[in-house]
């Protein structure tokens, strides 16, 4: 009989491990704020800082929050179920950013003007897709506490699971908005429909869900 050999690759991950990538994220976006000060104060924007702060930001917010979709997987594929507790970190630095964009096109771009935001939101599409891939972003920051998490119970997991519907219209949002080079943000959406590809079952239960409610109604 020949000898059968089945190898699994099982990574072990220890709490104070998970301190240390904890940390390690801290650092790496404390890096990337240093970064976006240092160009915004030196004039390394360009002729067109605004355009380049809302780049910055917009694109901040976007691999951090496809660096989120991205543990999930991870920790299924290498049986590291403690990679999970990184998750919340990484989705709070990704509304972080999204705040700081938000923010910067309100200021730089509207002068601080409340009805020209709305306006500008409900008359231009890319607008329109950007807020609604931001407010869902607030209510998965605003939620994500443990308390919360108690409160909620099962609605907590079906409101986070509009996290899928983020991922897909951020990087829509991304090549809406520009108007030349769009290999990049064609490249973000490949890699955004690949992350919610590996969640097929999930959403499918969703939509299965959905579609029988509105049957049964």
């Amino acid at each position: 009989m020949p000898l059968q050999m089945t190898t699994q690759w099982r990574l072990q991950i220890t709490p104070r491990q998970v301190f240390w990538l904890k940390v390690l994220i801290h650092g790496v976006s404390l890096l990337f704020i240093a970064q976006l000060v240092y160009l915004t104060l030196s004039g390394g924007f360009g002729a067109d800082p605004v355009q380049g702060i809302s780049h910055f930001t917009g694109k901040s917010a976007l691999n951090t929050l496809l660096l989120t979709l991205c543990i999930s997987p991870l920790a299924k594929l290498l049986k590291a179920g403690m990679l999970v507790r990184v998750r919340r970190l990484l989705g709070l630095y990704c509304f972080f950013w999204a705040v700081l964009h938000l923010a910067g096109y309100v200021a730089l771009d509207l002068n601080f003007n409340g009805s020209l935001v709305l306006e500008e939101i409900a008359s231009r599409p890319y607008l329109t897709v950007g807020a609604v891939s931001w407010v869902i972003l607030f209510a998965l920051a605003v939620t994500s506490t443990q308390g919360l998490q108690r409160r909620m119970g099962k609605h907590w997991q079906k409101l986070h699971r509009w996290v899928y519907l983020a991922t897909l219209l951020a990087p829509i949002h991304y090549i809406w908005s520009v108007k030349s080079g769009l290999i990049e943000p064609i490249i973000y959406i490949g890699i955004s429909i690949g992350l919610l590809a590996f969640r097929y079952k999930t959403l499918a239960r969703g939509i299965t869900a959905r579609f029988n409610l509105l049957r049964v109604k």
